[in-house]
């Protein structure tokens, strides 16, 4: 049995997520894609996908990890041609290589990074909008890089997250990275885990503060329950850029 490694690149305006629960086949989602081409490939209907991170409806992806198993004998590059050729050409394999057997993309997976895009001006670009979140306000940097600080590090991101769990949920932001030019604002997100829509509520918050919606003693209250961060930002701004093993 072999255990196949999979660098994905999609854009995901038009899915609905990675995955959803249940029935792939009934859901327009990326991973349905893939594993349907896959399942072709290898003649076979019992293939399991398994994916580092299950991004959100509309997110975007410069690097998803994915992994499958198989007894096909054919060869990583003829494979990554094959589902090259019949994906969709909103989605790409840009690498495939064989990994020890008890490799998962998700069980081993040790950070994951998001980069978000924002644009701010007169107008939003016309070339840009399925790939740039916009915004007619033009956002503090230093604002939200002060209001980052008080994210960065190990807390309960429960009510960062749109889970339904009562749990604790601790997480560890590693870094929260702010930078842009004048028109222009990326943030980059770097943690051990991501709850469900935590990165999207924690740019959202962020972009709030930014523009002045609310003020940076806000954060200390929201991860104590007290206030409710601020609705997910727009996802098609929003790309996951790595995932580290």
């Amino acid at each position: 049995m072999r255990n196949i490694m999979l660098t994905i690149e999609y854009d995901g305006t038009k899915y609905q997520g990675w995955s959803r629960h249940g029935n792939e086949g009934a859901f327009n989602t990326v991973s349905g894609k893939i594993l349907e081409v896959i399942k072709k490939m290898v003649g076979r209907d019992d293939v399991e996908l398994h994916s580092g991170v299950r991004t959100g409806v509309g997110v975007h992806a410069y690097a998803q990890v994915a992994n499958f198993k198989t007894v096909s004998n054919l060869p990583l590059e003829d494979m990554k041609h094959y589902m090259n050729k019949y994906l969709p050409m909103d989605i790409a394999i840009t690498s495939a290589k064989e990994v020890p057997e008890r490799f998962h993309a998700k069980l081993n997976a040790t950070s994951k990074t998001y980069l978000y895009h924002l644009t701010y001006g007169d107008e939003p670009g016309v070339f840009d909008r399925k790939h740039t979140a916009f915004s007619f306000k033009e956002p503090d940097k230093e604002l939200i890089r002060s209001a980052a600080m008080k994210i960065v590090g190990k807390h309960d991101f429960h009510n960062f997250s749109s889970g339904k769990s009562h749990r604790s949920d601790l997480v560890e932001v590693y870094e929260i990275e702010v930078y842009g030019d004048d028109d222009e604002l990326y943030i980059l997100i770097h943690a051990d885990e991501f709850l469900h829509n935590m990165v999207r509520i924690i740019v959202g918050t962020l972009l709030d503060i930014g523009v002045g919606n609310r003020p940076i003693s806000d954060i200390p209250e929201i991860f104590k329950g007290s206030l409710e961060a601020s609705a997910p930002c727009d996802p098609k701004g929003l790309f996951l850029q790595e995932i580290t093993y």
